[in-house]
């Protein structure tokens, strides 16, 4: 069964040169966050490629306030965006802080993510990116439990949602041949777990629908001066063959997104 899902966040914009080559790892220390071309009316329109083939365009909408912070708040033109990263970011607002990126908003159901439930997140200034971070350094998570009824079953939702830092390139070639200069690249995972209780002989009985596992894993790479230059997401469950007969849905899917940077205006 499909069902939209965009869990926040990837992580945002950033700064890149176009250039040439292949993708050596390298310790790059340039100052992404400072970079970050977050000014209103920038904009990145990206070729997203999965089951079908779609195109979002995002932009800086402007300023938002909340508390006593200022956000960049970020749309998707007629605001029916199909891939993960532009989804993420869409309506939800942004800002930065001593080297990190913090998302602030709702985490909206994205077309393009296949999953046997549906997940309604919300984030308070969530680290989506931290400009030092190390090669697999937890850079941020966020945990919690909801319930939801699925074809009349009644079903804990148990979620982990994490942040991890990635790779650093000095020259890096996108899966579509495109080039680029002085790249970063980062995580967004989530972990769910699925439990139901039902009544056998008047005792109630835990059931696990869906062990934990790590179901989206999206990978955005980010080029300084230009922001993010592709990304790409693996949506991936499996579940026991008989409960998942029992709920009407597939016992396993997976299914891989890539979402490509075309044109862009960054000033």
């Amino acid at each position: 069964m499909k069902k939209i899902l965009l869990i926040i966040l990837s992580v945002s914009l950033f700064s890149c040169s176009s250039d040439n080559d292949v993708t050596p790892s390298v310790t790059e220390t340039s100052d992404f966050t400072n970079a970050l071309p977050l000014n209103n009316g920038n904009y990145w329109d990206y070729i997203v490629v999965g089951a079908t083939t779609t195109n979002d365009h995002l932009y800086v909408f402007g300023d938002e306030t909340i508390g006593t912070h200022t956000y960049k708040e970020f749309r998707t033109q007629n605001n029916t965006p199909t891939g993960f990263y532009s989804s993420s970011l869409n309506n939800n607002n942004l800002r930065k802080d001593n080297g990190k990126l913090l998302l602030t908003g709702s985490l909206n159901l994205a077309q393009g993510q296949t999953l046997p439930i549906g997940l309604d997140l919300s984030v308070v200034d969530f680290i989506i990116f931290k400009e030092y971070a190390t090669s697999g350094e937890l850079i941020n998570e966020k945990t919690g439990t909801f319930s939801q009824d699925f074809n009349g079953m009644p079903l804990t939702i148990e979620y982990k949602l994490k942040s991890v830092g990635g790779e650093n390139f000095a020259n890096y070639t996108s899966p579509n041949s495109d080039t680029y200069t002085n790249v970063k690249s980062t995580k967004i995972i989530l972990n769910l777990k699925v439990t139901t209780t039902q009544v056998f002989a008047g005792i109630p009985v835990t059931i696990t629908v869906l062990q934990p596992q790590d179901v989206v894993t999206s990978t955005q790479y980010i080029c300084k001066t230009i922001g993010v230059v592709y990304t790409n997401t693996l949506t991936t469950y499996s579940l026991d063959a008989a409960v998942a007969s029992q709920l009407g849905i597939p016992a396993s899917n997976t299914q891989n997104q890539e979402e490509f940077l075309d044109t862009f205006n960054v000033n």
